[in-house]
């Protein structure tokens, strides 16, 4: 089994770093769709160039409700 520190996973499609809580296969995301925290059906992007891409603030939200840590900025110490 694959370690996964939290229920998530970061995956680059459509020009932008989603989250999804799909199952991570052996090869990767690569190819693949999956359904993101901000309920999109996207086809994962593994490139160089995918992780410098933004980040999904739907998905930033709800990873870190997932994970239990409050979002910079949101006032919280």
């Amino acid at each position: 089994m694959m370690y996964r520190p939290h229920p998530f996973s970061w995956v680059p499609a459509e020009g932008q770093r989603h989250a999804t809580t799909d199952s991570k296969p052996r090869h990767g995301y690569h190819g693949v769709t999956v359904r993101t925290l901000c309920s999109q059906k996207v086809t994962a992007d593994n490139s160089d160039i995918g992780w410098l891409w933004p980040t999904c603030s739907s998905c930033n939200t709800r990873a870190h409700e997932l994970a239990g840590v409050p979002e910079a900025g949101d006032g919280a110490e």
